[in-house]
């Protein structure tokens, strides 16, 4: 079956029943309203080049459910001695530079129309950044999508042992305030699988997502919830 091309007047993605490959479409644009449907479908876009935008819904899903997380002694400690310091929502732009620069050179995915657009969805409140600090430098930290029970991550990075490591483990400890029950890492590698993530099969996870997607939106920023959580724990 061949892989479906995006019409660049409709933002519609094929049916789940039609996805055979891990990439299930290309070409489209980053709008926002492509964006949301792509996230709707549990799909999510990448760049091989730039110019080629693929969109994928691979075959075995990365996901992370919030209330599994493994903390280990290392980071307990980390956390206990204060190593950090963490906020939401504040510097989200600088998170996806620092993501950016983190990557190979020549080979990130993230060029400047992945910024602009991921911006556009942070300004209308449905994109959101943890920063990680450490002497109020910033050091860690991950983005990503979140709608109804489920955070999309996009990408993380850390400029100090274990930093996106701690970012991502109070991303986690916090969702549930917001009835937000499950990360979605899209594919698994060493970091997140010693955080506890495992994979799912595409229809395993395209039906979680589809319960997941019936409760409410945690729409605006952050910043002021996260913060009130931090201050209780």
């Amino acid at each position: 079956m061949p892989i479906y091309q995006l019409h660049p007047d409709f933002v519609g993605f094929p049916e789940r029943s039609e996805f055979e490959h891990d990439i299930v479409a290309v070409g489209g644009d980053l709008s926002v309203e492509r964006l949301v449907e792509a996230y709707l479908c549990g799909v999510f876009p990448w760049y091989n080049n730039p110019g080629e935008l693929h969109w994928y819904c691979p075959n075995e899903r990365c996901v992370l459910p919030v209330d599994a997380v493994k903390i280990s002694h290392s980071m307990r400690n980390a956390f206990n001695r204060n190593f950090f310091r963490y906020t939401m929502d504040t510097a989200f732009k600088d998170v996806m530079e620092a993501c950016r620069s983190g990557e190979r050179e020549g080979q990130t995915w993230i060029h400047d129309e992945v910024v602009e657009a991921y911006c556009k969805l942070h300004d209308i409140g449905m994109a959101h950044s943890l920063e990680v600090w450490k002497d109020d430098v910033l050091c860690g930290g991950l983005y990503g999508v979140s709608l109804g029970g489920i955070f999309f991550g996009e990408s993380m990075f850390s400029r100090e042992p274990n930093a996106s490591k701690a970012g991502l483990i109070q991303l986690c400890r916090f969702l549930p305030q917001l009835e937000i029950h499950l990360v979605d890492c899209q594919v698994p590698n060493d970091h997140l699988t010693s955080l506890g993530a495992v994979n799912l099969q595409r229809d395993a996870f395209l039906d979680q997502l589809e319960v997941l997607l019936q409760q409410p939106m945690v729409k605006g920023p952050w910043d002021e919830a996260f913060g009130n959580w931090l201050s209780s724990v």
